[in-house]
């Protein structure tokens, strides 16, 4: 049997008619029951994107591989191509990030609701995500060093910037006009488009901070050291998101996880069990 990396999973045919087996890295983000000893793994692989496949016999006590299939483990596997469902063959850990959190309710809710929200940001199977699968990985061994909270908002708003979805922090998300200091200037009514104006609300269907003028009902109104907070995540300003207070950190988490629902379309159920920062 010949055994390749490939991007995608290769349906090619063998000289002896088989098919070509599969071996990628990746990261178990759910598993679900599946007959009487199998289950169904869902993994984000670093060449072949997200992937589910079938691990046969693992939950009977005798398995060679049925520990290592676990959330948050960092695997090496082997896989056979299947009509509906691929066949798990063979797996080693590279590293298990679970045994580090599941001791730290905090830490282990926060890695929870990024296996979700990294499931649901990659919505086609076999489709390659290599910046999200890194994602991923950088947030899972951050969770171990850093404050979750920050971490989990750090990597949700890292993961809706690949997937198209960052908020508009230092533009207005309507107009466009770039974002200014409240103090510098005095009469918005003066502004042309073109020209700087104050971003005063966070408004979610429009995509992130607005200006007065295009502010719709309802818009919250976060504080600038909220907004601050946001784009040192986004970018991986550590001292100054770790010096933030604690109430501009509650603010952000609020305002990160609105605006990823708002683009899922649907909630990510783990969010209600992580602490608050």
């Amino acid at each position: 049997m010949l055994i390749v990396a490939a991007t995608r999973v290769p349906l090619i045919g063998c000289e002896n008619g088989g098919v070509l087996q599969y071996r990628d890295d990746g990261v178990v983000l759910r598993t679900q029951k599946l007959g009487e000893a199998d289950r169904i793994v869902t993994l984000l692989c670093r060449r072949n994107g997200r992937v589910r496949a079938v691990a046969k016999g693992v939950r009977r006590t005798k398995s060679r591989f049925g520990a290592r299939l676990e959330p948050f483990t960092y695997v090496d596997v082997l896989v056979h191509p299947g009509r509906s469902l691929d066949v798990i063959t063979q797996a080693d850990v590279i590293r298990s990030y679970g045994s580090e959190l599941v001791g730290d309710y905090p830490r282990y809710t926060a890695g929870t609701a990024m296996l979700e929200a990294a499931e649901r940001l990659t919505p086609m199977e076999k489709e390659p995500a290599l910046r999200q699968f890194l994602l991923l990985i950088g947030g899972l061994r951050a969770l171990g060093e850093k404050e979750p909270r920050l971490v989990l908002d750090a990597y949700l708003l890292r993961s809706l910037a690949v997937a198209g979805y960052a908020p508009a922090l230092t533009e207005c998300a309507r107009c466009g006009a770039p974002g200014a200091p409240p103090e510098e200037i005095s009469d918005i009514s003066d502004i042309s488009v073109s020209e700087a104006r104050p971003l005063v609300a966070f408004a979610v269907a429009a995509g992130g901070m607005v200006c007065a003028s295009c502010r719709p009902p309802g818009a919250a109104t976060p504080s600038p050291r909220t907004v601050e907070l946001m784009l040192a995540l986004l970018s991986g300003d550590w001292d100054s998101a770790m010096s933030s207070e604690r109430r501009h950190r509650v603010e952000c988490s609020g305002l990160v996880a609105a605006h990823l629902q708002w683009h899922l379309e649907h909630s990510i159920r783990s969010l209600r069990h992580v602490e608050r920062a």
